[in-house]
């Protein structure tokens, strides 16, 4: 009855396709209001007044608020939970401004109406009278002499400082055949879910509140929002509903889900909101914008000996729930796969008049191993090295292995992964038709790059996080039940948005229990049905949740057995258990199926002496380590050198994620998690002007690609397992991780010929073309 490893189709996406899901926007309760939020039009700005007046008159307008009308709602400003340091700076962060807005988009008044129709219109009769004043969008000008200040009582926009380093990182570098220091910036990007945000907010009579929120986080939300607003979280009830998408701009407690709540409690009416495509590019969270300078040593032989890497890191104009941490989530990664004795990261985060930044796609992971994979490119350049036999030559070898940065790597085998990706590839082939191409002068040119990754994910242990200041642990829960006709009912504390939970999770209940995977539903996202839970992102769900999950089963299994013992008047180590049925060591013929067992344990007839009726398990697993995927990506480009256009033509994905508990769920994150990262390499970056203006507020100026801008992904897979039970490891961020280096590593090949041996992020025809032209000069 083997169901874990079997591509069975996603159970989610009927309701899905025939559009029959439950967003936030399709739900309305009885009498519910329309928030709309007025927003900064300035990157700085003082607020002189706010008059609502002409808004409070406009037809359908229930009432209407300015950020001093609401300040004494709040129990406390919207929460960090991860400072850093002990000096990280975190200035109050309200739901709405009262006296300075500090990025364009900046919430500073709202209106409440009948429908959203009249919110928005009677939005646009807020008068609010702004000062300006100066504003720093760039985050190495922030740190500048004289640069405007953020947050003027701080005295500066630096916000940490954090420093890993082992001894003699100098002394190495100084000894090295080889040193070479690269420049990179890393853009903003701007996430685009599917769906928009939004809440629903409804407060009861006796106080208790419900916000439906399109969420991936609502067991911290719950936690957040008595924070926030003083109410218990006994009193809290927050449900996610089905959430289209959220690649991490959905961890956030954003301050419209407090705001409604305030609202719907002073109106005594449920009060909605629904974010708009545009006020998405200014309200919700940015990703990267990060600026680095790494360093190798190595030897002539081409063994590295150190690496070292500064970056500047821009938190935007606020810290939201985790803005300072997300660097850290790479720091342990600046050797990546690779044996690197010393080592030395430090990151400086920076306030900068723009939208807060903060976990996107990878989140720290992406970061690192792009100046990585770019620098060692840059590295066999200078020693006149095959890329790939020098990544080869530097490849961990044995595990486990502890890095030069502390952690250990449970699991892998980078060489076989590698190996793999040059047999899909047929590199000679590759290289023979660039050379053709080379040797006829054609106008585009071949390219191909390469990519060796390794990823630290699934957010947990839970000591290790507090070790590094982390508010909250990384543990996760699961309950499993049987009810008495044999059906089984599981409750998840992840909450999935798209990696599809409810079939993976009922593949492995099945496969362990021997019930069919239809008889196994998997509730989530209500804080009321599953009220321990740490929620979804980092690639921690299947690595941590579904453990949890694979616990509980073998919990219940452990008390059926003790039933089915007592009813056939056998020892519990005289019975096996497989494909759903107890049986009798060398008695085949005396059996008990776990269905009977349940129905057996609810009918409670005869149990065993002071066993408690009922066939239901929870565990909670907190893992001793983190997820340790890698895998080895190539590109291969084809670039126009007259026009500097690039076409990406073929993409070979070769990664161990463990077991696979559902090969083609595996693959569609491979895929989703590929596109965003080609789309960082070739196409999307969030541009500001000097002024902190966002020139890139909708998709016309905001390249998204879609399926016609990708080839047909070709993805395979080599497994090692990773120590726990099941043998998996996270697999929803490996593409985003590992293809912008190897994209842009495959333009800079396309012309290396030429003398091009760099093309900044994003690599646009007008960047290829202007590297075309500065070699050529």
């Amino acid at each position: 009855m083997t169901v874990v490893g079997t591509p069975i189709k996603r159970r989610e996406d009927e309701a899905l396709l025939r559009g029959r899901g439950s967003f936030v926007d399709n739900l309305t309760l009885p009498g519910t209001a329309y928030m709309a939020v007025v927003r900064s039009p300035y990157p700085a700005a003082r607020i002189v007044s706010v008059n609502l007046d002409a808004a409070r008159a406009a037809e359908g307008v229930i009432a209407a608020f300015s950020g001093a009308d609401l300040a004494d709602e709040w129990a406390g400003p919207l929460p960090c939970a991860w400072l850093v340091t002990e000096d990280t700076k975190n200035p109050p962060h309200y739901p709405v401004a009262i006296d300075v807005a500090r990025y364009q988009g900046d919430p500073v008044a709202v209106v409440v109406a009948e429908s959203r129709a009249l919110a928005k219109d009677a939005a646009e009769l807020v008068e609010v009278e702004y000062e300006p004043l100066p504003a720093v969008a760039d985050v190495e000008q922030a740190l500048s002499d004289g640069a405007p200040l953020v947050h003027e009582e701080l005295g500066t926009n630096e916000c940490y400082v954090w420093k890993l380093e082992t001894d003699g990182i100098q002394a190495a570098i100084d000894a090295a055949d080889v040193v070479v220091t690269r420049r990179y910036r890393q853009p903003r990007l701007i996430p685009n879910a599917i769906e928009p945000r939004g809440v629903l907010a409804q407060v009861g009579p006796t106080g208790d509140v419900t916000l439906w929120s399109a969420t991936q986080t609502p067991h911290i939300q719950r936690f957040v929002l008595q924070l926030v607003l003083g109410i218990p979280e006994a009193k809290i009830r927050v449900i996610a509903p089905d959430v289209g998408g959220g690649f991490g701009s959905k961890i956030q407690v954003y301050g419209e889900g407090p705001l409604a709540i305030v609202l719907a409690r002073r109106l005594g009416r449920p009060v909605k909101w629904t974010e708009e495509r545009s006020e998405n590019y200014l309200g919700t969270i940015h990703g990267r914008d990060v600026v680095h300078e790494v360093t190798f040593a190595a030897t002539k032989e081409g063994k590295i000996t150190a690496v070292r890497s500064e970056a500047w890191c821009a938190m935007g104009a606020y810290l939201e729930l985790v803005t300072p941490g997300i660097p850290l989530l790479g720091a342990w990664l600046y050797s990546g796969p690779y044996e690197i004795p010393n080592y030395s990261v430090t990151f400086t985060g920076v306030f900068t008049n723009t939208t807060p930044t903060d976990a996107y796609r990878g989140a720290g992971r992406p970061e690192a191993t792009y100046v990585l994979e770019r620098t060692m490119d840059a590295l066999a350049r200078e020693l006149g090295m095959d890329p790939v036999e020098l990544r080869r030559k530097n490849l961990i070898r044995e595990f486990p292995h502890t890095m030069a940065s502390g952690l250990t790597i449970d699991s892998g085998d980078y060489h076989a992964s590698l190996d793999r990706l040059l047999e899909v590839l047929d590199l000679d082939a590759v290289r023979a038709e660039q050379a053709a191409r080379r040797e006829r002068g054609d106008v585009k040119q071949l390219g191909v790059g390469f990519s060796t990754y390794n990823e630290m994910c699934g957010l947990a242990p839970s000591r290790i996080l507090g070790a590094i200041r982390y508010a909250v642990g990384g543990w996760d829960s699961a309950t499993v039940r049987f009810q008495p006709l044999g059906s089984v009912q599981v409750v998840v504390g992840t909450s999935p948005h798209g990696q599809g939970h409810e079939t993976t999770f009922a593949q492995i209940v099945a496969d362990r229990l021997g019930v069919g995977v239809d008889e196994v539903e998997v509730l989530h996202g209500d804080t009321a049905i599953s009220q321990l839970g740490m929620d979804t992102y980092g690639s921690r769900s299947l690595a941590v949740g579904g453990i949890a999950l694979w616990q509980a089963t073998e919990k219940v299994i452990a008390k059926a057995r003790a039933i089915v013992a007592h009813q056939l008047e056998v020892s519990e180590d005289d019975l096996e258990f497989a494909d759903g049925t107890f049986r009798v060591k060398g008695s085949p013929d005396r059996s008990m199926d776990i269905k009977a067992a349940a129905f057996a344990a609810h009918a409670a007839h005869n149990l065993p002496d002071g066993m408690e009726p009922g066939l239901e398990e929870t565990a909670t697993y907190d893992p001793a380590n983190f997820s340790w995927p890698g895998g080895a990506h190539a590109a291969v480009v084809e670039v126009d050198t007259e026009t500097g256009d690039t076409r990406l033509v073929r993409y070979v994905a070769v990664d161990d994620v463990g077991r696979a508990i559902n090969p083609m769920i595996v693959d569609g994150q491979v895929h989703g998690g590929l596109a965003q990262g080609i789309a960082a390499a070739l196409y999307e970056e969030g541009v500001y002007d000097a002024e902190g203006n966002l020139l890139t507020t909708t998709m016309a100026t905001y390249l998204v690609p879609s399926a016609a801008e990708l080839p047909s992904f070709e993805t395979d897979r080599t497994e090692t397992a990773a120590d726990n039970p099941l043998g998996v490891k996270g697999v929803g961020e490996t593409g985003t991780i590992a293809s912008a280096p190897a994209v842009v590593n495959a333009v800079v090949d396309a012309l290396s010929h030429l003398g091009v041996t760099d093309v900044p992020l994003p690599a646009t025809p007008e960047r290829v073309w202007n590297a075309i032209q500065e070699v050529r000069s």
